[in-house]
């Protein structure tokens, strides 16, 4: 009996070893070389794997940027243009900077703007929510603040204010990755350039409505009244759909169309306040008339 066992164990053995040698001739005889070069971009890659670049991830970009005839339509945007350039420099190749991009959440429709018509209590998922209804306000457009964006998010950059029911964004952590935007069933969140000192204008509303729906819906929303356009000299807003848009490739950010929305709709973000304007002094009231006396007749 026991002969029998360690028998048995010895012709596993050896066939494991057979294996073994086959398998490793197999291998070298049909092993692809890889370029290292994609190691060594891999290397300089932040390694959050996050797809933000359009790829699976940072292996799969290295690959793809080695194999490309340029950069040209290549970024990773956690890394941003500081790793880009180190990528170009270690492939010999040139590199445009991008303007750093952030997320913005085009939607301020708080509990204090929105009135709820619905009270939804079932699983908190923006995706389960918008399959089954519209919402649980008057508008089908806006955010619904169940956080589908924030489980999506690798880097602690949005989160849902309970206090007023809509997402916000981290700009300081916000790498511009696009994976809330495409968490978002809505589609209430867009990337857009982050601005020289963070300063940005844009509509802050998506709602396709017409003025006076919009208006009953939400406080702050969008009703398509053109105003905004009219006071564009740059061509950079157009309504579409009952909702206007800002360009930001023509957008100067001169704020006008800021001051020319009645309902608030487009937000200016992290400007300065504008000066006071000089109080005007009034002007001093003339100096009362004063009568000459009447001369005295002359004596004769």
């Amino acid at each position: 009996m026991t002969g029998t066992i360690l028998f048995t164990i010895a012709c596993l053995v050896a066939l494991g070893l057979l294996f073994s040698v086959v398998l490793y001739f197999v291998a070298q005889k049909f092993k692809v070389e890889e370029d290292p070069r994609i190691g060594i971009v891999e290397s300089i890659m932040p390694g959050a794997n996050c797809g933000g670049c359009g790829h699976a991830g940072c292996h799969a970009f290295a690959e793809s940027v080695v194999k490309a005839p340029s950069m040209e339509g290549f970024f990773c945007p956690v890394g941003g243009n500081a790793t880009m350039s180190k990528v170009a420099q270690a492939l010999g190749r040139a590199v445009e900077e991008k303007e750093p991009m952030v997320a913005v959440v085009r939607c301020h429709g708080t509990f204090d703007n929105r009135e709820r018509t619905n009270h939804y209590d079932g699983y908190a998922s923006c995706k389960v929510m918008a399959a089954l209804y519209t919402g649980d306000t008057g508008c089908k457009y806006g955010c619904l603040g169940k956080g589908d964006c924030v489980d999506a998010c690798n880097f602690d950059a949005i989160h849902i204010d309970q206090r007023r029911g809509i997402a916000e964004v981290d700009e300081s952590k916000c790498v511009a990755c696009g994976a809330c935007a495409k968490a978002c069933p809505k589609g209430v969140i867009e990337l857009r350039p982050k601005g020289f000192k963070g300063r940005r204008v844009y509509v802050s509303c998506i709602n396709k409505d017409k003025g006076a729906v919009t208006r009953k819906a939400c406080a702050v929303g969008c009703i398509g009244c053109g105003k905004c356009v009219k006071e564009c000299q740059f061509d950079a807003i157009h309504v579409e759909n009952n909702v206007a848009y800002i360009d930001f490739t023509k957008c100067k950010m001169c704020r006008k169309c800021f001051d020319a929305c009645p309902t608030k709709a487009i937000w200016a973000v992290n400007f300065p306040p504008r000066p006071a304007a000089p109080a005007v002094s009034p002007a001093p009231a003339p100096a009362p008339a004063v009568e000459k006396p009447a001369e005295a007749p002359k004596s004769e």
